[in-house]
């Protein structure tokens, strides 16, 4: 799929109807990847990426030598098409299979669930919308708990060392559910009340990476840099092509892995109670924060501090009411 013909289907008027996926099968067995570009539509780098690979594989440039390998440029091509973050709704929230869906990322999930059932790795490309580096999140260390059980973290951790960036960051379903707690025992009075339902459901922060590590699988989300940084594209690129060859699709040489990692680990979660909330200033994600740190104020005055020393992570000045401010992040001990 050429850049011209990801344009001509962003322009389309119609409503989508398909879910558009390439597998290329190795003539030797082998590890079965999904990689997954656009889950959020508004984040096109993982979408082009993939573009160019599929372009190497039709021309013989690039082959799967053994093993599979699953592409799926557009993940949801309603909000693609819309040029927007989502279509109905977060795609990438509530991942599961629904007999009765109620919208569109329903009825995508329908598609996509059985997809991530039939691979053993993902990695899902995204972007973000403010400035910063690119980073990659993982899931738990191997674990026997109720919340998001695993035994497959050595092979997760090797993925994300390979696929470029030096920030791993860590914690994520164990943060979305304290958060979770909070506005279940306080709920807040603007929020949407369909938002509120979904937003107090511990099963709306499980998406692409959580529901593959449920199913037995592992993957990683690599945030490739911001939604417009022309180099994101080659972030995304890189990753793919390293993750083809540390799984052994091809027999392309690994690059080595960054030296100067830094593991992150999310700690808490701040929501946005009211539209007039604002941030203190313009933050990145990983701006480092001083314990008392002035990062934002409420609409009626209230300053809102850093809980200790850490980082500021998914900082979002225009979240939606009841719904993710910003993360708070500290280095793994």
């Amino acid at each position: 799929m050429t850049n011209s013909t990801l344009a001509a289907f962003r322009s389309a008027d119609q409503r989508p109807t398909q879910l558009r996926t390439l597998t290329y099968h190795g003539l030797a067995p082998g590890p079965r990847l999904l990689v997954l570009g656009a889950v959020h539509g508004n984040e096109v780098c993982g979408a082009r990426a993939i573009a160019q690979l599929i372009a190497e594989l039709d021309s013989g440039a690039l082959a799967i030598e053994r093993g599979t390998l699953t592409l799926v440029p557009v993940t949801n091509p309603l909000a693609y098409q819309l040029g927007q973050r989502t279509g109905e709704r977060n795609l990438n929230r509530n991942m599961a299979p629904s007999a009765i869906p109620q919208d569109f990322e329903d009825r995508i999930a329908n598609v996509l669930c059985p997809l991530l059932d039939a691979h053993d790795a993902l990695l899902d490309l995204h972007s973000f919308h403010t400035g910063g580096a690119p980073f990659v999140m993982i899931g738990p260390q191997d674990n026997r708990g109720t919340l998001e059980p695993f035994a497959r973290a050595a092979e997760e951790m090797q993925l994300a060392l390979h696929t470029g960036p030096h920030r791993i960051v860590e914690g994520w379903l164990e943060t979305y559910a304290l958060g979770v707690q909070r506005r279940a025992a306080a709920p807040t009075p603007n929020a949407d009340r369909d938002d509120q339902i979904l937003m107090t459901n511990p099963n709306y922060g499980v998406g692409t990476t959580e529901y593959m590590r449920s199913r037995g699988g592992y993957g990683v989300t690599l945030e490739c840099g911001q939604h417009d940084a022309p180099e994101a594209v080659q972030v995304a690129r890189h990753a793919i092509l390293q993750t083809l060859a540390l799984l052994g699709l091809n027999s392309r040489p690994l690059a080595p892995v960054p030296m100067d990692r830094e593991i992150l680990r999310l700690v808490d979660v701040t929501d946005r109670q009211h539209a007039g909330d604002r941030f203190s200033r313009d933050w990145n994600s990983f701006d480092a924060v001083k314990g008392g740190e002035l990062i934002g104020v409420r609409q009626g005055g209230e300053p809102v501090t850093a809980p200790a020393d850490g980082f500021v992570v998914f900082p979002n000045p225009h979240g939606e009411v009841g719904q993710e401010w910003f993360y708070f992040a500290q280095q793994r001990a």
